[in-house]
Parts: C-alpha cells; structure tokens; sequence
C-alpha cells in the first residue's frame, strides 16, 4: 500500500510560513533544522496526531519555476493546496477573528463547502467541508 508521507507547499518565506501555519492555523511543528546559510528546512502536520504520518514541507518558494508556479496559481485565483475542516463556518469566524484575508468566504462548490484565504506567504489555500 502506498501513502502520501510528504506534500509540500512553495512560501515566499519560510519562517514567516512557518509562524502562520503554527499560530494562525493551529499546525504542530513536526520538523525545523537549520541547513545553513538562512536556508530552513520546516515540515508541519496536523495537530494531536490526527495524520501523524502526514507532513506539508514549507519549501522555499525562491527561483523562476516556484515563483512563477505560486505567481500563476495566486493570479488566476487557484488555491495551492486544499484542507478539510469539520466546521467550516466556524473555522471561518476564527481566522477572520485572527485577521486572515478571505477572497471568497464560505459558500457551496459541488460537493462540498469551500472558502479560499490567503496564506501571507504568497498563496491561496481552500477550507473544505463536505455536505451533509
């Protein structure tokens, strides 16, 4: 059986990505090592052991083929990553409470309810909650 172990998400600033995904969204640092030369190596994951052998990798989104993939992706309004939630309209409350920027708030897409923020580190991630 294959599992995804690893995803990762292009940041225009590590250590910044890694202090929102933390503080705002309420991840656990699973992994933080200095390489050298300001360059950080930081792997979060959900908290309480909820996917304890799932880790989102903050790469540095530093160079021409991850700035103009985030560039691209941020322009046309297309989230770089997707996370569900159990409460989405409550989620939504608490992070707009934190200051988190909503393009779209919650509302319905298909199957599930969806709402895109923006990361502060140059993405649009989605909050996704089935129906029913």
């Amino acid at each position: 059986m294959i599992k995804v172990a690893m995803t990762g998400v292009y940041v225009d600033d590590v250590a910044r990505a890694h202090a929102f995904y933390t503080d705002v969204l309420g991840f656990e640092t699973r992994t933080r090592m200095d390489l050298g030369d300001g360059v950080l190596f930081v792997t979060v994951g959900a908290p309480e052991g909820a996917q304890p052998d799932l880790q989102l990798l903050l790469e540095p989104g530093q160079g021409p083929i991850a700035e103009s993939y985030r560039r691209a992706l941020y322009e046309a309004g297309i989230p770089c990553i997707v996370f569900s939630v159990d409460d989405l309209a409550a989620e939504h409350r608490r992070l707009s409470g934190l200051g988190v920027r909503f393009p779209h708030g919650p509302r319905e897409q298909g199957p599930v309810l969806a709402a895109v923020f923006d990361d502060t580190c140059g993405n649009l991630v989605q909050l996704v909650q089935p129906k029913g």
